[in-house]
């Protein structure tokens, strides 16, 4: 424990002189999207202010709509249809008002757009008001106070990575497990918002720029290097590291998984070996996670990265890629630690750091050794 507090302080230290002195401000708005492919979309709010998007000569407006009961959209000849009226291409839907979709409810502008043969739910809504709700997803309202300053630092940087790739895009980021979570509008009085405000605009940067600052639940003991994981190109140097300090309910796991299951799974994702029949770890990473991942069945075997076995089993069953496994008669059975990718910020450990009396900084700065603490440039 003593080499992790020397450790600590010595790379706070040299993380806070690099630090931005003065706060800039935190951006404009960013553009979430809350669904992605759906069938029909259902909205509820009060004085919904409906426009189309694109020019349409054709479409009728509906101004306003909305007195708690549902609006519903569909995907209709090549464009968006919302009770009956067509609204081309896309509709905007605007009011003083949250407007609720799927319980939850939203502030700012919620538009809906055509997405293949599906349709697109985005939010655009103020920047930091969307950190506020990552970080009500992520972790809560009930974490230690460094702990959630820490959290809003690493999504704001996220973020604004993300939306700075995608800036030509329809939206900047998803609100789900493929990006990061995101609840919506978020009560003034949660104690999230004080983080987000004693943190407004800080952000990490990686040799002057902006860069994907990954984070997941739990490393099971060790954070991985990025490359090690992520098939992308300009990811950070990140050195892994020891957690030493862990309270997470994840730290060990196990699983068994009917063959017939993974063999499903496998194939619905373009992996054919016939029936599995025998799982093995090819290689692994200096921390032990499963890099290459042989599955061997009746018709062949498949040599998949470890990431992707994961995804292909699923990310909220196979929880990590630091595992055992054995066959054992009908059932593949893992013996694992930790949730998530390993990469980055470990929230549990980073709960667990701000219990023993260690600030954001220093927190942030133990996880993204080599990075500095900056403001957000302007988008």
């Amino acid at each position: 424990m003593r080499l992790l507090v020397v450790a600590v302080l010595v790379v706070a230290a040299l993380f806070m002189i690099a630090a931005s002195a003065v706060p800039a401000p935190a951006g404009s708005t960013i553009r979430v999207a809350l669904i992605e492919n759906a069938r029909a979309v259902e909205v509820r709010g009060d004085d919904i202010q409906l426009s189309a998007i694109a020019g349409c000569p054709l479409c009728r407006a509906l101004l306003p709509l909305g007195g708690g009961e549902a609006i519903r959209a569909v995907p209709r000849d090549g464009g968006v249809e919302i009770d009956g009226t067509s609204f081309g291409s896309g509709a905007r839907l605007r009011s003083e008002r949250a407007i609720r979709l799927n319980g939850r409810e939203y502030a700012g502008t919620l538009e809906i757009l055509k997405n293949g043969e599906g349709l697109v739910v985005v939010n655009e809504v103020p920047f930091e008001e969307y950190v506020a709700g990552v970080l009500m997803a992520e972790v809560g309202q009930k974490w230690p106070t460094e702990a959630l300053r820490a959290q809003a630092i690493v999504a704001r940087t996220y973020a604004a990575y993300h939306r700075q790739l995608n800036a030509g895009k329809p939206y900047h980021i998803i609100a789900s497990t493929a990006n990061q979570g995101y609840v919506g509008r978020v009560a003034a009085s949660s104690p999230v918002w004080d983080a987000v405000r004693d943190t407004a605009g800080q952000v990490l940067l990686w040799e002057g720029q902006l860069f994907p600052a990954f984070y997941h639940t739990d490393d099971g003991g060790y954070t991985e290097e990025p490359r090690a994981v992520f098939a992308a190109a300009n990811l950070p140097g990140l050195k892994p590291v020891k957690c030493e300090i862990s309270t997470g309910p994840h730290f060990y796991w196990n699983l068994d998984l009917k063959l017939t299951d993974l063999s499903d799974l496998l194939r619905r994702g373009g992996v054919s070996v016939g029936n599995v029949v025998g799982v093995d770890v090819a290689e692994r990473s200096q921390t032990l996670r499963a890099v290459e991942v042989v599955v061997r069945g009746t018709r062949g075997s498949s040599r998949l990265r470890g990431s992707d076995f994961r995804r292909l089993v699923g990310y909220d069953t196979l929880k990590s890629t630091l595992f055992a496994v054995a066959v054992d008669g009908e059932f593949a059975r893992f013996s694992g630690r930790g949730w998530g990718h390993g990469v980055g910020m470990c929230q549990w450990g980073a709960k667990g750091m701000a219990e023993q009396g260690y600030t954001a900084a220093q927190i942030l700065a133990y996880y993204y050794s080599g990075s500095t603490l900056s403001t957000l440039p302007d988008p």
